[in-house]
C-alpha cells in the first residue's frame, strides 16, 4: 500500500512540473508565465517531496521535508510578484489580448506607491 501511495505522489508531482514547464512554452506573456510556474511548480515539488517522506519514514527526512514544504509555499508567492512588480514597472508588456490592467493609473511612476481611493494617481507614464 505504501508503495502505491509513494508512486501516486511522485507521478502526480512530476505531471504538475511537466505542466508548469509547458507552461512556460506556451503562455503568451510573463504575468501567465510567472502565474503557472508558480502554482505548477510549487505543488509538484511539494508532492514530490511528499512522496520522499513515505518512502524514507524516517522522523528526520519528514522534518526537513516538511521545512522544505514549508519554504516553497513562504518564498514562491512573494518571489514570483517582485518578479511581476519588477517586469511592470520596467514595461513589460502584456499580452495583446488582456482585457484590462489593473494596475493601470494606480501606481506612481516616479515613486512606485500605490494610490489609495482617497488620493488617486493622476498622470502615468505605463501605457
Amino acid at each position: 500500500m505504501n508503495e502505491i501511495l509513494i508512486i501516486g505522489l511522485s507521478s502526480l508531482g512530476a505531471l504538475f512540473i511537466l505542466l508548469a514547464a509547458i507552461g512556460v512554452v506556451r503562455m503568451p506573456d510573463l504575468y501567465l508565465r510567472i502565474s503557472v510556474t508558480t502554482k505548477a511548480a510549487t505543488l509538484g515539488i511539494g508532492l514530490i517531496l511528499g512522496a520522499a517522506a513515505f518512502y524514507f519514514q524516517d522522523s528526520a527526512i519528514t522534518s526537513r521535508v516538511l521545512a522544505i514544504i514549508l519554504f516553497m509555499l513562504l518564498t514562491a508567492p512573494v518571489g514570483a510578484h517582485m518578479i511581476g512588480r519588477a517586469s511592470y514597472f520596467t514595461g513589460v508588456k502584456l499580452w495583446k489580448n488582456s482585457k484590462f490592467d489593473d494596475l493601470k493609473g494606480k501606481y506612481d511612476p516616479k515613486t512606485h506607491q500605490l494610490s489609495s481611493e482617497d488620493k488617486p494617481i493622476k498622470s502615468t507614464d505605463h501605457e
